[in-house]
């Protein structure tokens, strides 16, 4: 009934409900912050923890009635069987759009341990989002461009020991590690500038991928691997809310995780070299489900 109004007064309605969901889970938010911050007791933190993934979790599936009430997106689901609350995971998935991230969130919210995304540092300043973010312990990366490596060498490996420092926190809870491994959103230009030889990908960064399953260690019980397809395209945020993206299809397969996995990627060149072939095989097959997904 909501999904059929006229757009002229659906979006105003549904982007005035989005606006007052965030401010009232980011307050409720940031009141327990303050606690967790302030209060010296360990038992007192650990529950205002488990709090702010509570809210959290409130806040993503208000956001999806909302999705499920205003737009007639058409979603297909599969392979979620057998995941678990409990469970640690690390979540790979293709990487097209910032509705990528409200799609994981639809499709895991509850599901799985709370997703936590590795976030540029920059991110860090988007009002009321940025601070819940860091609230909610969202590992913020601090990239350096090549030259500026060159100019301060001391800065080399630095986005590596926050990667560590954010991966040792995450052992002692429940969660879900996510990671697009091409880096970025996937464009034709982008595509083409790399030489890609996926047809519906970019190169995946071994690299990164590699150092969070060694960093983590065996507190990561499997690997998720999630595709994501957008028949008519992959659009925005703005087309996600104003009901534009009329087809969304993922596929959701768990992966074990084993010892030839893990290694030191940066000196063990046999290791880096058996990661390398691991990754493009994973690479392969998600190409050839988004060819089958897409058909």
């Amino acid at each position: 009934m909501l999904a059929k109004l006229p757009g002229l007064i659906r979006l105003p309605i549904v982007a005035l409900l989005l606006a007052l969901n965030v401010i009232v889970h980011v307050l409720v938010l940031f009141a327990f912050t303050l606690i967790k911050v302030i209060v010296p007791v360990r038992a007192i933190r650990l529950a205002c923890s488990r709090l702010l993934v509570g809210i959290a979790e409130s806040w993503i599936g208000v956001n999806n009635v909302l999705f499920d009430a205003f737009t007639q997106t058409r979603w297909t689901i599969e392979g979620l069987d057998g995941l678990r609350r409990n469970g640690n995971y690390l979540v790979l998935c293709n990487h097209q759009s910032w509705v990528d991230i409200p799609v994981l969130q639809k499709v895991f919210n509850r599901r799985i341990p709370f997703l936590r995304f590795f976030l540029k540092s920059q991110l860090i300043w988007v009002p009321l989002l940025g601070p819940a973010w860091w609230a909610l312990d969202f590992p913020f990366m601090k990239r350096y461009s090549r030259e500026t490596l060159a100019k301060r060498p001391e800065l080399q490996g630095k986005d590596r020991e926050a990667t560590r420092r954010a991966c040792e926190k995450f052992r002692h809870m429940p969660v879900s590690v996510m990671n697009f491994a091409e880096g970025t959103r996937f464009t034709p230009e982008k595509h083409a500038a790399q030489s890609s030889p996926y047809r519906h990908l970019l190169r995946p960064k071994a690299g990164g991928l590699a150092f969070v399953l060694d960093a983590m260690g065996d507190a990561l019980h499997a690997i998720v691997d999630v595709t994501i397809v957008y028949p008519n395209g992959s659009g925005t945020m703005m087309d996600l809310i104003a009901g534009r993206i009329r087809d969304i299809r993922v596929h959701v397969r768990e992966l074990p995780i084993d010892n030839t996995l893990r290694g030191n990627y940066e000196e063990d060149a046999a290791f880096r070299e058996r990661f390398q072939s691991w990754v493009n095989v994973l690479w392969n097959e998600k190409d050839a489900q988004i060819e089958r997904m897409r058909a």
